[in-house]
């Protein structure tokens, strides 16, 4: 049985942030069914810059998909007609939007009392950024995360991971799965708001106490690292991902990174013998370690040195990690069905849990479950189906 069979969810989302939150949800057990508009489906199916991507099918694994125009007054019927026997709504419009569609939480509560309605926003529904539109980069900006991304004296860059959207969505689906075990409890529903920036801010909790004296100062950008001994070390043969991140913050692990590189007599140095030395003398050393780095390939030189008890990580690029020998022992890259590029290699669900376990089930076709749906759910038969999809209610 999967940890959430029974949590049954209705997906307005697009683009990244509300996806990955219900997506999320998905590989817990729960049943999502993504509505679309009929014809090109959710932004992220599409366009110059996602068209055959992955975007789209990276997000959206394991939904059922319900190709509904809820900006029609019939198909803002039909929805409000399936809300009772759902238990949550997720929606992540840009502002104003659901308010157009009439499709809010106090609309959507009047039919299901005891909903559980989840809402993405950039920066929240209230305050004076309200208005503003938001997307994944401009939620990192405003958090700080770029001013903190960077080479020390170098301009602010944006993170490579897209935290701005799927860290909000992570957040959301666990503030989803407190809301439905307190629904369980109490029989209440909720509304639920996160705003990008703010969840951003999360994640920068480690800068901001390290760097920033409680908000008094500017936190410095991370640059490559801090020292000789947690920081970035190229490999050869010296391409542009050719590097070995190294963490050797103890004394233990010091000594061992003397040994694995076969200078033991440093950690009889005097310039070395303390972490304060150590950090003084970071150029001379970094001129050691790095001497060793360079003849090896950042694969070989982690090998060597995790096994010596240093903690380390060679700099695997995207295609890398779709073939890491760890990742694919775990199981967590797999092998699925792409509609168009046949089998395709897919990144699952990170948690491991022993008594849950849901497979990967590739996106879905647009509308692929729209008859599916609404002859469960509200008893549509054939003909009421086709007057639909004639009106171009639904697809």
């Amino acid at each position: 049985m999967a940890a959430l069979d029974g949590l049954r969810i209705l997906d307005l989302t697009q683009y990244e942030a509300g996806p990955s939150a219900t997506q999320a949800l998905a590989w817990l057990g729960a049943d999502v069914v993504k509505i679309e508009r009929p014809g090109q489906g959710e932004p992220g199916r599409g366009g110059a810059m996602l068209a055959g991507s992955g975007y789209f099918f990276n997000w959206n694994a394991n939904k059922r998909s319900l190709a509904l125009d809820v900006a029609t007054p019939e198909g803002r019927d039909v929805f409000l007609r399936l809300v009772p026997g759902f238990d949550v709504v997720v929606e992540n419009f840009g502002p104003g939007v659901i308010e157009r569609l009439n499709l809010g939480y106090e609309q959507v509560r009047l039919v299901n009392r005891a909903v559980i309605y989840a809402s993405v926003k950039g920066f929240g529904s209230e305050g004076p950024y309200a208005d503003f539109k938001c997307f994944d980069g401009i939620a990192m900006a405003m958090s700080g995360a770029f001013s903190v991304t960077g080479l020390r004296d170098g301009t602010p860059l944006p993170p490579g991971p897209t935290m701005g959207d799927v860290g909000t969505g992570v957040q959301l689906a666990l503030a989803i799965c407190a809301a439905y075990v307190q629904k369980l409890r109490t029989g209440v529903g909720q509304r639920i708001e996160l705003a990008m920036q703010e969840a951003m801010t999360y994640y920068m909790r480690t800068r901001i106490g390290l760097g920033s004296d409680f908000g008094e100062k500017v936190a410095p950008r991370a640059d490559i690292g801090r020292g000789a001994l947690v920081t970035l070390y190229p490999c050869a043969p010296f391409g542009s991902n050719d590097y070995i991140y190294v963490m050797a913050i103890t004394d233990g692990m010091w000594q061992a990174l003397c040994g694995a590189i076969g200078q033991t007599e440093l950690t009889s140095d005097d310039r070395f013998a303390t972490d304060a030395g150590r950090n003084k003398n970071a150029e001379d050393l970094r001129l050691i370690v790095e001497a060793w780095t360079k003849q090896h390939n950042k694969h070989d030189a982690m090998r060597v040195l995790a096994g010596a008890g240093v903690p380390c990580g060679a700099t695997l690029d995207t295609r890398e990690l779709h073939n890491d020998p760890h990742l694919v022992a775990r199981g967590f890259v797999q092998d699925v069905a792409h509609p168009q590029r046949g089998s395709v290699k897919m990144m699952g669900w990170p948690a491991r849990m022993s008594e849950s376990s849901v497979p990967i089930i590739p996106a879905s076709s647009l509308g692929a479950h729209t008859n599916e749906v609404l002859s469960t759910e509200l008893g549509l038969d054939g003909d009421a189906l086709d007057q639909l999809r004639a009106r171009g209610v639904i697809a």
